[in-house]
Parts: C-alpha cells; sequence; structure tokens
C-alpha cells in the first residue's frame, strides 16, 4: 500500500507528497480557471498511462535481455464537450528507434496493455495506442 497526501495550498493549487518524501505541484489547467503552470490532475491521469505503459514495456525488455533505451510515450488528453467535465480520449504514441523482430515488438505491445492504469480507466474514456518502431524518416 502506498500513502500519498494531497494539501491544498491557494488558487487551485495542491502539493501531493508521495510517502518517499517526493513531491511535486499540481494546478487547474487553464481553460478551468487555473494557472495551468503545472500539470493538472487530470493531465497526471494520461502521464500515469503512458508512464505505466513504458514501465511495463522495460520490464518485459528486462526478462528478454535487453535494455529499453531511447523509446518515450507522448500523450494526448482531449477533454469531452459535453457535461460532466471529464476525460473523453486519450491518444498514447509509443515511439522506439530500436529494430526488434516482430515477436520481441508484440511481447512489449502486449505488456504495454497490460499495465494497471491502462485497465483502470473507465471505459467511456476512448483510449487510441500507437506503437512506432525502428529509425525514424527524416
Amino acid at each position: 500500500m502506498t500513502q500519498i497526501k494531497i494539501l491544498y495550498s491557494h488558487f487551485l493549487r495542491t502539493e501531493c507528497i508521495h510517502e518517499s518524501g517526493a513531491h511535486f505541484p499540481t494546478d487547474a489547467p487553464k481553460d478551468n480557471g487555473g494557472q495551468g503552470s503545472n500539470f493538472s490532475p487530470t493531465d497526471l491521469i494520461g502521464t500515469a498511462l503512458g508512464s505505466c505503459m513504458l514501465t511495463l514495456m522495460g520490464i518485459q525488455a528486462k526478462k528478454l535481455g535487453f535494455a529499453l533505451e531511447h523509446t518515450t510515450a507522448e500523450v494526448e488528453k482531449q477533454m469531452a464537450p459535453d457535461l460532466p467535465r471529464r476525460i473523453g480520449k486519450l491518444i498514447v504514441r509509443i515511439r522506439s528507434s530500436m529494430e526488434l523482430t516482430s515477436e520481441i515488438r508484440a511481447k512489449l505491445e502486449q505488456a504495454a496493455l497490460t499495465c494497471p492504469v491502462h485497465a483502470s480507466l473507465h471505459p467511456s474514456i476512448e483510449q487510441q495506442i500507437t506503437f512506432e518502431w525502428g529509425p525514424r524518416e527524416n
């Protein structure tokens, strides 16, 4: 069990404190009356999804005997247009310049899709997930 403490500080800002002592602020986004100078709580959901997927891919890569180097996840969060205010869609693009066999890529992609954050999101949040492998064309 992990303990996290969240303090409301001022003007739609919180301070999130992990049991390890690590901490970070959040702000309400500008389109909801905040300063938008830090991650918003809904940004953290998208961040958690991308980070979790990369972590599980890294665990699988380690089991397969290599390090998952230079792999990124880009997440685009789209709020639903209707009320109540909520996340409508998360677009995740996982990119790696590594050249891997189709078998290894499939194992890494499957690992990403077993991410607990992915499994925990409400079904009304559309998740569009893509994987891009190999060197990028200029």
